[in-house]
């Protein structure tokens, strides 16, 4: 196995997932489509490897959201479990640190066989800073998120950092709520801002929260190249039929 396909040492503890050459990197995923960032949160929690089994030949990665209790209400997804889900699936693993101390919790689930990493931008740039280093030095790939009120031209501090920027269209840790009216235009305004600086063929544009039938083609409309499906995925009685209509957007 190419040794640059490990995890880094001494962080790698004993048992720590070693990542097959061919799983596929975020970034390299295809761009001639609308991608499904599949959420584990919405699965069949009690039966989380026949949820991944049913999803694994239609989603594009799947979405891990890490939550502290602290920044958003709610605890979720843990290392020792995200290792057990890894060798489920061929699909990269996007965690959504959804924490106050992103730095404190990125070690643990690069171990664990995670592949980009979300961190919330409103943690601050020492935060944000600390993770990129990780990240690089690990051989992962990093994103930024932002909660709905965040204003979308904070993140131009950091457009060289990052392959993903995660745009909520909900309240963070809530599930199931509606789409908010100005998700779109974060969306589109966001378009622009990359577009100007030159990375909007650099940088995905993920929707992640009021992902729903409605939702979509308007999401797809304002500039969203992936979107974090939940209920709509794992609810589907045809996933055939629901990934190809998600695929022709």
């Amino acid at each position: 196995m190419n040794e640059g396909m490990r995890w880094p040492n001494p962080h790698c503890p004993p048992g720590a997932v070693i990542r097959s050459e061919s799983m596929p990197r975020w970034s390299d995923l295809p761009d001639n489509c609308l991608l499904a960032d599949v959420s584990l949160w919405s699965a069949d929690l009690p039966n989380l490897q026949k949820s991944i089994e049913r999803m694994e030949p239609y989603a594009d990665s799947f979405h891990i959201d890490v939550m502290d209790d602290r920044f958003a209400p709610g605890l979720l997804f843990f290392p020792d479990l995200v290792s057990a889900l890894r060798p489920l699936s061929a699909h990269p693993f996007h965690v959504h640190l959804i924490a106050e101390q992103p730095s404190r919790l990125i070690e643990a689930f690069t171990a664990a066989g995670c592949d980009l990493f979300s961190m919330q931008l409103e943690a601050g740039a020492n935060e944000l800073n600390k993770c990129f280093d990780y990240i690089r030095e690990s051989g992962r790939e990093a994103g930024l998120a932002l909660r709905l009120e965040t204003p979308v031209e904070g993140v131009g501090d950091f457009l060289d950092d990052v392959v993903a920027i995660v745009l909520m269209g909900t309240q963070s840790g809530i599930k199931g709520a509606e789409l908010a009216p100005e998700a779109c235009n974060r969306i589109a305004a966001l378009g622009e801002l990359l577009t100007t600086r030159g990375r909007r063929d650099k940088i995905r544009i993920v929707a992640d929260g009021g992902i729903r039938r409605h939702t979509v083609p308007q999401l797809r409309k304002a500039g969203a190249d992936v979107v974090v499906p939940g209920s709509l995925a794992f609810g589907a009685s045809d996933l055939n039929e629901v990934f190809a209509w998600m695929r022709r957007l």
